[in-house]
């Protein structure tokens, strides 16, 4: 009999777009080595969709596992600049190795950055194959952003073979119902009620709701949701930099995640006036 699953609410975190509490349920014991590795790879995606893509390339060094490598790569893609033409390249060059082409996490990223590029033929010749939840999951979103409801719908019946009641499956089929539209979109709302009832609300929850409400013509009840989804993430993470300085905890990665969410909140200007009065102090000192 199989044990319990120790990364369920971390990767069901993840899912649901909740990427601080998949960080903060990080620490986690008793894993095997494979499991270890996957938790790193959804904490650094986390940071990732929180903007902090230095934080990931700077801690993923380059004895790695395969999986962390190609997280690191799609963290250098979102930097942008030279980070991001050096990881297109690498990317080509890590799928022609027989040796680890294979690699789910690598079939992911790849998908994640050719569909980012919006080439979308690049992107399912390496994940059309599915293999994971999350490859099929990715496979619904392509062909939804190439107008395949059609074979949008052939991969949620896979994903519902497997899994009719995990997160990603229910994901999928909200996503799918969005874009069929008509009656489909009540059905598509109820999804994304029914979900942040039973885990948490979360900011893609939120919109995803919103986009329901704006579909039906309530406009008004979209715009309180998505009102309350903008303040959501960077609100949270202020107030968690004040906790963790009461509590003497380090605060330099919430304070990175911060200044990516909301370069001009409050907190980030009293701690750079602060700053500036300390640096004043010290110079009429010397």
């Amino acid at each position: 009999m199989s044990g319990p699953d120790r990364l369920f609410s971390l990767r069901n975190n993840f899912y649901l777009g909740a990427y601080q509490a998949a960080i903060n349920e990080s620490n986690v014991g008793g894993l095997t080595e494979a499991q270890n590795v996957e938790k790193d790879c959804l904490v650094y995606r986390s940071y990732i969709a929180l903007g902090s893509y230095q934080l990931v390339i700077d801690e993923i060094n380059s004895s790695a596992a395969t999986a962390l490598q190609a997280v690191k790569l799609l963290a250098m893609y979102f930097l942008g600049g030279e980070k991001r033409e050096k990881s297109l390249s690498s990317l080509q060059e890590w799928l022609s190795d027989v040796a680890i082409a294979n690699n789910p996490t690598l079939l992911m990223i790849a998908g994640t950055i050719y569909a980012q590029e919006q080439n979308f033929n690049e992107a399912l010749k390496y994940t059309n194959g599915g293999g994971t939840l999350e490859l099929h999951a990715l496979n619904v979103q392509i062909f939804l952003k190439i107008y395949r409801t059609d074979h949008a719908e052939k991969q949620l019946k896979i994903m519902q073979q497997i899994d009719e009641d995990h997160t990603l499956t229910q994901l999928a089929s909200a996503w799918l119902c969005l874009a069929l539209g008509g009656s489909k979109i009540q059905e598509a709302f109820y999804i994304f009620q029914e979900l942040c009832e039973k885990y948490t609300w979360t900011v893609p929850i939120m919109n995803g709701r919103a986009v329901c409400n704006m579909h039906m013509g309530h406009f008004e009840d979209a715009e309180t949701v998505l009102l309350e989804a903008l303040n959501k993430d960077a609100d949270t993470i202020a107030n968690l930099i004040v906790c963790n300085l009461h509590l003497g905890k380090p605060t330099s990665r919430y304070l990175n995640q911060l200044k990516m969410v909301d370069p001009d909140h409050p907190l980030l200007k009293r701690s750079a006036n602060a700053q500036e009065a300390f640096e004043r102090a010290l110079q009429n000192f010397s």
